[in-house]
């Protein structure tokens, strides 16, 4: 672009550079206020964050896993019980209560 002698264009280019700086500025306000306001409000509702939820989450799935775990021992020890010839249903003997 051609350089010009004219102050008033000079001037003009120059208003709009600052102009476009305080846009800039005014919009990170408006950012960093509306995520604060937002934040505030996800926090009265008690919604839970993504964190807490992640680590839930990973909890569930080990609780499922070690279920399954125990499910896979509790059949074998009753498919065992059942080849010894036990009944399953019947309780064990009771045991003596132990004076000390």
């Amino acid at each position: 672009m051609a350089q010009t002698n004219n102050r008033i264009l000079d001037e003009i280019a120059r208003l709009m550079n600052d102009a476009a700086g305080v846009a800039q500025g005014v919009r990170r306000e408006f950012d960093t206020v509306f995520r604060s306001q937002a934040e505030r409000v996800l926090r009265d509702l008690d919604i839970v964050q993504r964190e807490e939820f992640e680590a839930v989450k990973e909890m569930a799935r080990l609780a499922r896993e070690e279920n399954e775990e125990l499910k896979a021992r509790l059949q074998a020890l009753e498919s065992r019980l059942a080849a010894s010839g036990t009944p399953a249903g019947d309780p064990p003997p009771p045991v003596p209560p132990t004076i000390m």
